[in-house]
């Protein structure tokens, strides 16, 4: 039997989804071949009909596994929104300020965000793009409270999905997606 008719696993599924996203956000791809190559690649059975979806697209780059930005505060406001680039790790440590990450713009080339929290007296915020998924429960807040109002917490496929760790110790978590503005010119 080929290698290309063996059967592939989630992870291969996913990883595939991965690299059609990737190339969608560089330009690569319109939305709709995206959302069908995305439809293909998470039905494949075998890693031909994988390998089909990705062949016309540069070969992936690997980002270097210690992919981690840092942004650190001892008091000011940690502010990141509209059109910045997103990496794969985030660590943020701040002692008496707040950080507020807002998604919804942002350019995203990853499936899966890491953002790690050390906040002594400060609170966050995390703005999600519409759909976008959290997994907050590797974060805690010792006297606050962590709210994900209507953010489902699994991964879904060919969404971004942000897993936040860390804590705070006087302060609060919210993950949540835009609100509807109600008057735009």
């Amino acid at each position: 039997m080929s290698e290309l008719h063996m059967r592939v696993s989630d992870e291969d599924r996913e990883r595939t989804a991965g690299r059609l996203q990737h190339a969608f956000a560089e330009g690569r791809l319109t939305r709709p071949e995206l959302e069908d190559r995305l439809g293909l690649a998470l039905t494949a059975r075998t890693y031909g009909d994988l390998l089909g979806l990705i062949t016309d697209l540069p070969a992936e780059q690997q980002a270097p596994p210690d992919d981690v930005v840092e942004l650190e505060s001892k008091s000011d406001h940690i502010k990141r929104s509209g059109d910045w680039a997103v990496p794969r790790r985030l660590r943020i440590t701040s002692k008496y300020g707040s950080a507020d990450l807002d998604l919804s713009e942002a350019v995203v080339p990853h499936q899966v965000v890491e953002i790690e929290l050390d906040m002594t007296y400060g609170s966050a915020k995390i703005i999600l793009p519409v759909g976008g998924t959290a997994d907050v429960d590797g974060f805690r807040s010792e006297w606050g409270h962590v709210s994900t109002t209507d953010v489902p917490g699994r991964p879904r496929p060919g969404t971004l999905h942000v897993v936040v760790t860390g804590g705070a110790k006087y302060g609060t978590l919210t993950v949540r997606y835009p609100r509807k503005r109600w008057f735009t010119h």
